[in-house]
């Protein structure tokens, strides 16, 4: 099998566990959000440190701690990361996967946007449109919500945000989630403390297959994150920019078909706008992709004859 086709196979497992995660966390309930989030903090560092024990890569652990910089970079990271995934848990138990969703699908356009206002990049004219678009579908989410959609808006600036953060610090998936991780497990474990002494945890109290499940959430956090960065590593941008739709639509699929959420036409016009700066936003980056490799190609030295 070559590389781009066993990248593409790495995407579509990742965006696919993305995409069903709703089923996933709504099993985990009765516990509450932050306990769920706690538990996936906690087992995604034993997860990942097995993993990484297997691997015999625990020397990056030494060499961190002579970077101060990539270490308070982890810290903004590991924040933003338990902001989303907290937000994100919290939305689907609260029977909000629909607006989950729109965070995802809109997240793209927060990216082009933090570029503007935190890298000083300048876009082009399509971009600028898609931009627009996406701001109008906000304006007629919030009418039909009575309120701005703010979940949506949490997880798509905190999921660019840690983006940004880990473009900057160029750790690999396992190695950056492990560090991640660990920095928020001594609260997360503090909190699950408290939650025992008071008689309020779930873990152990349910059933045997729901604490199976709170502890199988490290994987069900990390293994897509790995399958992620395999397909990063094998694609072209342009390749996965399009498979990060699967999990928002998956995950929209999952809020209207399987637990019944409402969709009234002032929603679906909204969502409908989404997907509109969505196409502009894509058929630009697409277009810009070939005119890039074109312009390469013009480029490249002529190999000599003989």
């Amino acid at each position: 099998m070559n590389q781009t086709r066993l990248g593409y196979l790495y995407g579509l497992g990742a965006y696919l566990i993305w995409g069903f995660f709703p089923v996933y966390l709504k099993l985990l309930r009765p516990a509450g959000a932050v306990e769920i989030l706690a538990h996936r903090i906690v087992w995604s560092v034993v997860f990942v440190a097995l993993v990484l024990a297997a691997m015999r890569n625990v020397g990056f652990l030494r060499a961190l701690a002579r970077r101060p910089r990539t270490l308070a970079g982890i810290g903004a990271a590991a924040v933003l990361i338990a902001l989303n995934w907290g937000t994100y848990i919290y939305g689907v138990n609260s029977d909000r996967v629909v607006e989950t969703a729109l965070g995802y699908f809109i997240n793209p356009l927060v990216v082009v946007l933090l570029g503007v206002f935190v890298l000083r990049e300048r876009l082009r004219p399509a971009q600028w449109a898609a931009l627009g678009v996406g701001a109008l579908a906000v304006a007629v989410l919030t009418v039909d919500y009575g309120r701005l959609p703010y979940l949506a808006l949490t997880l798509a600036f905190s999921f660019a945000g840690y983006g940004l953060v880990k473009k900057r610090l160029g750790l690999p998936a396992a190695e950056g989630l492990f560090v991640e991780s660990a920095v928020l497990a001594l609260p997360a474990l503090a909190y699950l403390g408290w939650l025992a002494s008071r008689g309020a945890a779930t873990f152990g109290q349910v059933s045997a297959g729901h604490t199976a499940l709170l502890v199988l959430a490290g994987a069900a956090t990390a293994v897509p994150l790995m399958l992620f960065a395999g397909a990063a590593n094998r694609l072209p941008l342009s390749g996965l920019g399009m498979l990060q739709y699967l999990a928002p639509i998956l995950q929209l699929g999952c809020g209207v078909l399987i637990f019944d959420e409402p969709m009234p036409p002032a929603r679906l016009a909204g969502f409908a706008l989404v997907w509109v700066a969505l196409v502009i936003f894509t058929v630009d980056a697409l277009h810009r992709g070939r005119r890039t490799r074109a312009a390469a190609r013009a480029l490249a030295p002529v190999p000599a004859t003989r």
